[in-house]
């Protein structure tokens, strides 16, 4: 199976070079059918943000897929989801998110959080190896691209996975129209 490739970023098979990864994102990758066909390439770390990523390695938007972390309370209950949604929209936290989480109010689950309980780096967390119990849910609109650019759970390297392989993410539920 031929790796992903994108514009001048150098890939290699992601299980290959599992020390370029998060511990939970190479565990996530050992047991996960697609992970053959992922690769990982190396950035600089002061460019692992979407849009100093793009520029610097003159990558469009479009090829970037974003993992955030929402939660919510109901009845005394956090529900926790990430949410992966194509880089250049935003997931659809106060209206869909919401709702899908059936709670009143959703917000961005604080970064300090977000990476302990991840055991993922700020800018790297990523819809491959999260905690047992969060929701995924992936907008329809990623399965779209063709080689998707995601986190790696570091900020020194990225995922380069097929947006399609989205859905077949452990627990990942395909929601129309997540992002704006």
């Amino acid at each position: 199976m031929a790796l992903p490739t994108l514009g001048s970023l150098e890939s290699i098979p992601a299980l290959d070079r599992l020390d370029l990864v998060a511990e939970p994102v190479a565990a996530a990758l050992k047991s996960w059918p697609p992970a053959v066909a992922v690769a990982v390439t190396e950035i600089d770390p002061d460019l692992a943000d979407t849009a100093a990523m793009s520029e610097a390695y003159d990558l469009p938007l479009s090829t970037g897929a974003n993992c955030v972390v929402v939660s919510g309370r109901r009845g005394g209950e956090e529900r926790i989801a990430a949410c992966l949604v194509r880089a250049d929209t935003r997931a659809d936290v106060n209206s869909l998110v919401k709702r899908i989480l059936d709670v009143r109010k959703a917000s961005f689950l604080a970064m300090e959080r977000a990476v302990e309980e991840t055991g993922m780096e700020y800018g790297g967390i990523t819809p491959l190896g999260l905690p047992a119990g969060w929701r995924l849910l992936v907008d329809a609109a990623v399965l779209d691209i063709d080689v998707a650019v995601i986190g790696s759970g570091v900020r020194r390297s990225k995922l380069l996975v097929s947006g399609r392989d989205m859905a077949a993410l452990p627990g990942a539920e395909v929601v129309e129209g997540l992002a704006r």
